[in-house]
C-alpha cells in the first residue's frame, strides 16, 4: 500500500534523515520525495510517497511512533493518507454546467480517483445531468431569508454521507463560515481571473469593453474573505480585438474547467499544503 506524509515545521538540520530513517525502520520504502523551505518564515515542508506491506503496516501504531519519535522534537503539523481510501467530493452546482459536465466526465473515465456522493444545488435546473450519470441530486433553495435553514441541510447531507471536500462548480452562492469552519481548506472554488478590477454580473463584458488581451481562470480555497482564499491553480490565455464578447465567455469557461480539474486533482493526491493564506504545490 502506498502511503503519502505531508509534514510542516520550523526548520533545522536533519528532518529528512531522521523521517526517512524513521521509514526505513518500519520497513518502509520512499518512491517519492519533495520539499520546500521558506526561508522568510523559515519553515519546512515535505511531502513523501512510501510503500509498505499492507499485511505488515498498522498505521494506528505507526502513526503513534511517529508521533512519539519525530514529531514532537521536530515540532510538526503532519497528516497522513493511504491511497486505498477513496476521497469523497460533494459537487455544489447552480445553473452553469460546464463544470459539472467536465468533473463527471472525468470521473466516469476513472480520472478523477473520489468517490461522488451526491451533487447539491440552490436550482433544479441541472438535476437531468445527476440523473445521467447516475448521482443523487438534492435541490436546497438558498436565500437570504433561508440562509441559515438551507446551511443547516446542506450540513446535515455532507455529514451524513461523510464527504471529505466540497468542489464549488460555479455555485453561485457565498459559502458562509457554518461550512467554512466544518471544511477548512477543503472546500474548492473556481472563478474567473478579472478580480478584482472586473467584478460584477458581467465581467466578460467589461473585459471586452477594456481590450483586455488575456482570459484567465483561477481555483482557490474558500476562505470567509471573498475570493481570497489560498491559491491552488490558474492558467492563462490570449485573446484579441478580433474575439467577440461570445468568444470571451466560451474561452473562459473552458479554462475554467481546466483549471479547476486540475485543482481537485492536486487536492486528491495531497499534493497541496496551506500556509499564511498561501499554498504549498509540490510537483
Amino acid at each position: 500500500m502506498k502511503v503519502i506524509i505531508l509534514i510542516n515545521c520550523p526548520d533545522k538540520s536533519g528532518i529528512i534523515s531522521s523521517v526517512t530513517r524513521f521509514i526505513h525502520s518500519h520497513s518502509g520504502n520512499v518512491v517519492y520525495l519533495d520539499q520546500h523551505v521558506d526561508k522568510f518564515s523559515n519553515v519546512f515542508f515535505m511531502r513523501l510517497e512510501t510503500d509498505f506491506n499492507s499485511e505488515n503496516f498498522n498505521a494506528d501504531s505507526f502513526k503513534n511512533a511517529f508521533e512519539a519519535s519525530i514529531a514532537l522534537s521536530y515540532h510538526m503539523q503532519w497528516r497522513m493518507y493511504s491511497d486505498t481510501v477513496r476521497p469523497k467530493m460533494a459537487l455544489f452546482v447552480s445553473k452553469y454546467n460546464h463544470c459539472l459536465y467536465d468533473l463527471l466526465g472525468r470521473h466516469n473515465s476513472g480520472e478523477l480517483k473520489v468517490d461522488i456522493p451526491f451533487i447539491l444545488s440552490n436550482h433544479p435546473d441541472l438535476k437531468f445531468i445527476a440523473d445521467q450519470f447516475g448521482i443523487p441530486f438534492f435541490h436546497v433553495p438558498f436565500s437570504k431569508e433561508n440562509r441559515k435553514q438551507a446551511e443547516a441541510e446542506q450540513l446535515t447531507l455532507l455529514k451524513a454521507h461523510h464527504i471529505d471536500f466540497i468542489v464549488l462548480a460555479r455555485y453561485m452562492q457565498i459559502v458562509s463560515n457554518s461550512l467554512i469552519d466544518v471544511f477548512p481548506n477543503r472546500i474548492i472554488n473556481i472563478h474567473h481571473s478579472f478580480l478584482p478590477a472586473f467584478a460584477g454580473a458581467k465581467p466578460y463584458h467589461a473585459a471586452f469593453k477594456r481590450g483586455v488581451k488575456i482570459i484567465g481562470a483561477t481555483s482557490h480555497y474558500v476562505t470567509e474573505d471573498l475570493d481570497e482564499g489560498p491559491i491552488i491553480e490558474q492558467d492563462v490565455i490570449p485573446v484579441s480585438h478580433s474575439h467577440s464578447i461570445a468568444d470571451f465567455i466560451s474561452k473562459g469557461r473552458d479554462l475554467e474547467k481546466i483549471v479547476l480539474a486540475r485543482a481537485i486533482k492536486l487536492h486528491v493526491l495531497r499534493k497541496t499544503m496551506v500556509y499564511n493564506n498561501k499554498t504549498v504545490i509540490f510537483s
